[in-house]
């Protein structure tokens, strides 16, 4: 099964009218973007929702492994929320595969703030398909 990518993604679709237009690029073999959260994108007042956080660590993995050329979906993630992500504060989120075994992609993914704390990570493993 081929994926088809049409520019709609919510995470890093530059054709979706309310996505988060991500835009990855290669560090090493981190797979990184940068995302500052707007007041839309909250949960709690100036705290970031952590769907939004979750939907930036799952988009790195999953774009890091469609970029080497894999047709993946996530089929676990993992997450561990470890302090707010504000409101107005330009995050980094980096991806990276860990490991890799017949039809699954172990991957690893953070964010940062703009101090370079964790504000979140997760471990996924992507399918095959």
């Amino acid at each position: 099964m081929d994926i088809v990518y049409e520019g709609q993604c919510f995470a890093c679709g530059a054709k979706n009218p309310i996505g988060l237009k991500l835009k990855f690029e290669f560090e090493g073999e981190s797979y990184v973007a940068r995302f500052t959260p707007k007041p839309e994108h909250q949960g709690y007042d100036n705290i970031t929702h952590g769907g939004i956080l979750s939907t930036l660590l799952d988009e790195a993995m999953a774009k890091l492994v469609w970029a080497k050329g894999i047709n993946a979906v996530t089929g676990t993630l993992n997450i561990r929320f470890r302090r707010p992500a504000l409101v107005g504060e330009e995050l980094t989120v980096s991806g990276c595969i860990t490991g890799k075994a017949h039809r699954i992609i172990d991957c690893r993914a953070e964010i940062k703030n703009p101090a370079g704390k964790i504000v979140a990570e997760a471990d996924g493993r992507m399918v095959k398909i």
